[in-house]
């Protein structure tokens, strides 16, 4: 896995602004399945049944570019449309997030979340709703 992680990082696009000298140019998401397969008793005879069964999990490890005000970075042309899509794609982010603790639409089955509105919520959708517990560590500055 290290080294499959290693490789998509090395993939990974990087381009100098005014406000950074390698700044990220795309989010990143590495995802691990597991899947456990066990057994109920492994020692039963032969005559009895045994109990098999699979559980599964999947982790979103996920690197998000950070957002750019695009007059302080300077940006022009491809960095400037890759600045534009990295906004995009973190204010999507932020109205599924604002949707799904919404506590006027809390427990409503048919409240609207704006899952398809960009690439990055369409991937994270299972792990922002539904059954399952997501934990997000941030890196804040004060730029």
């Amino acid at each position: 896995m290290m080294l499959l992680l290693e490789k998509g990082a090395t993939h990974r696009t990087t381009s100098t602004t005014l406000m950074n000298d390698s700044s990220s140019r795309s989010h990143a998401i590495f995802t691990v399945f597991i899947e456990q397969h066990f057994i109920e008793d492994l020692y039963k005879t032969d005559t009895q049944e045994v109990d098999e069964g699979f559980v599964t999990a999947k982790f979103h490890f996920v690197d998000l570019a950070g957002s750019e005000r695009i007059k302080k970075t300077g940006a022009t042309g491809s960095t400037l449309r890759e600045g534009i899509n990295i906004n995009m794609g973190l204010l999507c982010l932020g109205n599924v997030i604002s949707a799904l603790t919404d506590p006027a639409t809390k427990g409503n089955p048919n409240k609207f979340v704006p899952y398809r509105d960009s690439k990055l919520t369409r991937i994270l959708q299972d792990s922002l709703g539904g059954n399952s517990n997501t934990y997000m560590i941030a890196c804040v500055s004060p730029a």
